[in-house]
């Protein structure tokens, strides 16, 4: 990983007692910003978010002038910058209008940064980054477009508002790559730009800083629905933000609420009343930047929104980078609802040889129940294990697409002797003897449908899986009856 940061410029705005001070201090290479306010100390901060005084002597008026006078031109959104770097001086300005306070920034080239998330940015698909400030999203959104640009040969239009990707002044920073680099007159234009950028430049991908508007939120839709590859980040630390964002929410599809029928009701398990999903999201995926060296990754952003919204813990990756610049992913499959989650309990692995599976008979389906509160003692009682259904005469398409629009813990096989049930057309059955006898013989049981209409197998495949987990519950329950009556009989 290669770090460019051009700090000698940086330092030659200060005035010279600072400046000196700035040069000799031993961290000067992990400095964040330098803090200048009237009337108070000069203040620097470093990556290991500590913050110490440079001097006891007070920051004068003409020691802030005489910053100014060395940066460029300050915009209506109070920011500068230095000609060619990726500094950026930020003012704090009284009623009158006049510059009492500085935020200088140090700006970083990090070559390298998105190592953990490379193969994410080869798919082609939006991403989107989010994170607190200071966490590293301007600099990976840097990284993303010069490997756009330069590695994968993509037109790469970079919207850069506060010119704090590409630089200050008219020529980019070589950290861009190839990619172009297209300057914004004020804040409340990016979202004109952002089309500009796609009507008159044809790009293949576009990347965006702080989307935070709900004009540059449709803007953004308008771009993905295009077939551009959208990189951006946002105003949220988490998805689960802008979810509660009403602004920002359309990036991740928008929230409707939705009146349900008694029958939906009582199959959900839920109120009537529920919140879902209301359009494809802009991106397809989010990075949640939790520190600079540990990302958690939503691969499909729909379905984390979709499982948010039903109250259960999402499918997540957490990445990691060492300091051999190694990068580890670790996966979680929680079944937890994620009001529940702070809530520690031991997972045990229960017999799937017995229970309402192996009867080896055709059997209806029982009308199975329940609320939230007891999905959630089952999951407390015993794993969810996968359901291995053998599908006959039912559209593998339609069956495909219900398990993964329900998230539900069923795998498809296509031998009958590894199967827990076998989900079959009637019309189809009965045209097959042999099916039946094969069924009996290894004990797997049959369950019917009328139609082969995506509404039945929907419901069907919510029964199995709700018996699936009453089967395993039920199975755990009888194994700590029979282990505390081992121990009852057992002499002491």
């Amino acid at each position: 990983m290669r770090i460019t940061d051009d700090l000698q410029k940086l330092l030659d705005i200060f005035p010279p007692q600072i400046r000196q001070i700035l040069k000799q201090h031993p961290q000067r290479d992990n400095l964040i910003e330098v803090v200048l306010d009237l009337g108070r100390r000069p203040e620097a901060r470093f990556l290991d978010e500590r913050a110490e005084y440079l001097s006891d002597t007070l920051v004068t008026r003409e020691q802030i002038d005489y910053c100014i006078d060395r940066v460029g031109r300050f915009g209506t959104d109070n920011r500068a910058g230095i000609e060619q770097t990726l500094h950026r001086i930020s003012a704090i300005r009284n009623r009158n209008g006049g510059i009492i306070g500085l935020t200088c920034r140090v700006g970083r080239a990090v070559y390298g940064t998105i190592d953990m998330i490379r193969d994410l940015v080869e798919t082609g698909k939006s991403i989107l980054m989010l994170g607190r400030p200071g966490v590293g999203k301007t600099t990976a959104l840097r990284e993303i477009a010069r490997v756009l640009a330069d590695d994968l040969n993509k037109r790469v239009i970079i919207v850069d508002t506060s010119n704090e990707i590409a630089g200050d002044g008219d020529i980019p920073h070589p950290a861009i790559g190839r990619a172009r680099r297209m300057q914004v007159a004020s804040p409340e234009l990016q979202y004109k730009v952002m089309i500009e950028a796609v009507e008159n430049h044809m790009p293949q991908a576009i990347v965006i800083d702080e989307i935070g508007t709900e004009l540059e939120a449709y803007a953004a839709r308008s771009i993905a629905e295009r077939g551009v590859q959208l990189v951006g980040t946002a105003h949220g630390n988490s998805i689960e933000n802008l979810i509660k964002n009403p602004i920002l929410c359309d990036l991740v599809g928008g929230i409707q609420s939705v009146t349900l029928g008694d029958e939906e009701a009582r199959r959900r398990g839920s109120q009537k009343t529920v919140r879902e999903r209301k359009a494809p999201p802009t991106f397809d995926i989010a990075v949640e930047m939790l520190e600079r060296q540990r990302w958690v990754v939503h691969e499909s952003v729909a379905d984390t929104v979709d499982s948010l919204l039903r109250g259960h813990q999402p499918h997540l990756q957490v990445r990691t980078m060492n300091g051999n610049g190694r990068v580890a992913i670790t996966r979680t499959v929680p079944r937890v609802p994620v009001h529940r989650q702070s809530i520690s309990y031991e997972l045990l692995d229960v017999s799937e040889s017995n229970g309402w599976q192996k009867t080896g008979q055709i059997i209806p389906f029982p009308n199975v129940q329940f609320s939230d509160s007891v999905r959630y003692k089952l999951a407390l009682m015993g794993k969810t294990a996968p359901l291995r259904l053998y599908a006959y005469g039912i559209g593998l398409h339609q069956l495909m697409s219900a398990i993964e629009t329900l998230n539900l813990p069923i795998v498809l096989t296509r031998k009958i002797e590894k199967a827990d049930a076998i989900l079959a057309l009637r019309s189809h059955l009965r045209k097959n003897a042999d099916l039946p006898r094969i069924a009996k013989n290894y004990r797997v049981p049959i369950h019917t449908l009328k139609t082969n209409t995506i509404s039945q197998i929907t419901q069907a495949l919510q029964q199995l899986s709700d018996m699936n987990e009453i089967r395993i519950a039920l199975g755990k329950q009888d194994r700590l009856g029979q282990v505390k009556e081992a121990i009852a009989a057992s002499p002491i």
